[in-house]
């Protein structure tokens, strides 16, 4: 199969008729082979009743159903699971992406070899202050932070080759940081695409603050499994060794000058300093310690993705 396209939606039964009508358009110009899934996050709407008479009409169509709304990233990594085309395609329901772009996406990933293909909102149609400025904020201290330098990380409509779906896993508010799993995954030829982006005809934006903020508390986990998730004793234990090190010299100094008759332990805010980072150092090791053992007792401790074998 060539393509498979993922469309999460939530309370979208207006949008998805036209989003199919214009999907099978396309794909039958250019002689696609192609699955369509819906992953129906638990609508309140008619938005199931619709994936099941789009697949009535046309079987390329598969739907799944939530039995409550798990978010977005649930959504994607459900359709991810179920894919089967070698080129996935992701794009929200709202009709905001265009299917018009999935032949140069498929193009990308085939023929100039990317592992994933994001889409750049360069001209955007949201509002500037709830969701645009944030947006360029958001995306400037991802790059920062990952080394990945894409304008824009949260654009619903990218491309993945095959492998890359299949060897990833996305939860929590996640799906912002696909490129970011993918690249520390091990799929570092990443791309960029300019794509369309229109204005929203139904329905109303599932977007909130309480999603900008919960995006970066993921990205400080996602960085912090990348370079300490199989050794959290080298972060935790680094850190606690020199606050240790740093209280112990300083109460040793302390002490001295408590013997010197220079200050008095019990008055002597340094004192309390001291003992705060030697209490901190053994805490910090401690966490380190128990997470090595954690790790080593994981069922997952020695799984990694393997390229190729011969």
């Amino acid at each position: 199969m060539d393509i498979s396209i993922i469309v999460p939606s939530y309370n979208e039964a207006e949008s998805l008729p036209h989003l199919a009508e214009w999907i099978d358009r396309v794909m039958n110009e250019h002689g696609f082979n192609y699955e369509v899934i819906i992953v129906d996050d638990g609508s309140t709407d008619a938005t199931w009743q619709v994936a099941e008479e789009l697949h009535k009409q046309n079987a390329c169509y598969r739907g799944i159903k939530f039995r409550r709304n798990y978010g977005k990233s649930a959504a994607l990594n459900t359709g991810f699971n179920a894919a089967k085309g070698d080129v996935v395609i992701t794009m929200d329901a709202d009709l905001q992406d265009s299917p018009d772009e999935v032949p140069e996406l498929y193009r990308m990933i085939k023929e100039d070899g990317f592992d994933l293909v994001s889409g750049w909102k360069k001209k955007r149609y949201d509002s500037k202050l709830a969701k645009n400025i944030p947006s360029k904020f958001f995306n400037w201290t991802t790059r920062r932070m990952s080394g990945i330098y894409l304008h824009d990380f949260n654009c619903g409509l990218k491309a993945y080759r095959h492998e890359v779906v299949k060897s990833i896993e996305v939860y929590g508010e996640m799906h912002r940081y696909i490129p970011v799993i993918a690249k520390w995954a091990g799929f570092g030829k990443i791309g960029e695409k300019v794509v369309q982006h229109r204005k929203r005809e139904y329905g109303v934006t599932k977007f909130g603050m309480n999603r900008f903020i919960n995006g970066y508390l993921d990205l400080m986990s996602i960085m912090f499994m990348s370079k300490f998730g199989k050794q959290p004793m080298h972060f935790f234990g680094a850190i606690g060794s020199l606050s240790f090190l740093m209280g112990f010299v300083a109460l040793v100094v302390v002490i001295i000058m408590r013997l010197a008759g220079s200050i008095s332990l019990t008055n002597s805010v340094w004192f309390y300093l001291a003992m705060l980072f030697v209490l901190m150092g053994l805490v910090l090791f401690l966490a380190g310690f128990l997470g090595e053992l954690i790790c080593r007792n994981s069922t997952t401790r020695n799984q990694y993705l393997i390229a190729q074998e011969l």
